[in-house]
């Protein structure tokens, strides 16, 4: 059976992952690089690939409502929840290399006080970040599936990675960190609440 998912940013639907059709794509690389796939050190390395391609590309066969279905209802509660430093690794979809950092999640609950589990908000990142990426959109899909899911009065997400695409390429600039952020609901509209939000991200004690 193939499982499909709809991709938010067209309505396409992601086929279950094609082993043997990512297996040939990375033996005919082998060859255009100028290496002999049939070599000793290489005869498994097509298979290897594809099994790693397939792991870190299943966000494309998630759903987020499949990662915060549980909520629990615990009153009236208007205060913020935030995970701070949550790891995450992508791929970027210019150059198909990694790109590696860490989220901040927060957001403040539906005035009923419904939550999620905070390990929920570690999974939604990775349904994201586990999909070809630029980080602009990624911190952007967090931020909406949250509003969408949760339905919280405000959300803020800050996401902080390294790109390998300029630090093994290109400018070759290690150790550049880009830096994107979204907020959405109460944590746009109110100041205070975005910069207390802001200073428990930065903080380091």
């Amino acid at each position: 059976m193939t499982d499909r998912v709809s991709l938010p940013d067209d309505g396409r639907v992601a086929p279950s992952f094609d082993h043997a059709r990512a297996e040939a794509a990375v033996r005919e690389l082998l060859f255009a690089i100028g290496e002999d796939p049939d070599r000793e050190g290489l005869l498994d390395t097509p298979a290897r690939v594809a099994r790693a391609y397939a792991e870190v590309t299943q966000g494309l066969r998630q759903l987020p409502q499949d990662v915060l279905t549980t909520t629990f209802d615990i009153g009236a509660h208007d205060e913020l929840v935030l995970v701070r430093d949550i790891e995450f690794w992508s791929m970027c979809e210019h150059h198909l290399v990694p790109f590696s950092g860490v989220a901040h999640v927060g957001y403040i609950p539906h005035a009923e006080g419904r939550i999620t589990g905070l390990s929920k908000l570690a999974r939604l990142v990775d349904v994201y970040a586990k999909r070809p990426q630029v980080q602009e959109r990624l911190t952007t899909q967090i931020a909406d599936a949250l509003m969408e899911i949760l339905a919280p009065q405000g959300v803020i997400v800050v996401m902080e990675a390294e790109h390998l695409c300029m630090t093994m390429r290109g400018v070759r600039k290690a150790g550049a960190r880009t830096i994107t952020s979204a907020v959405r609901g109460s944590m746009r509209s109110s100041a205070t609440t975005r910069s207390e939000a802001m200073a428990l991200i930065n903080s380091r004690t």
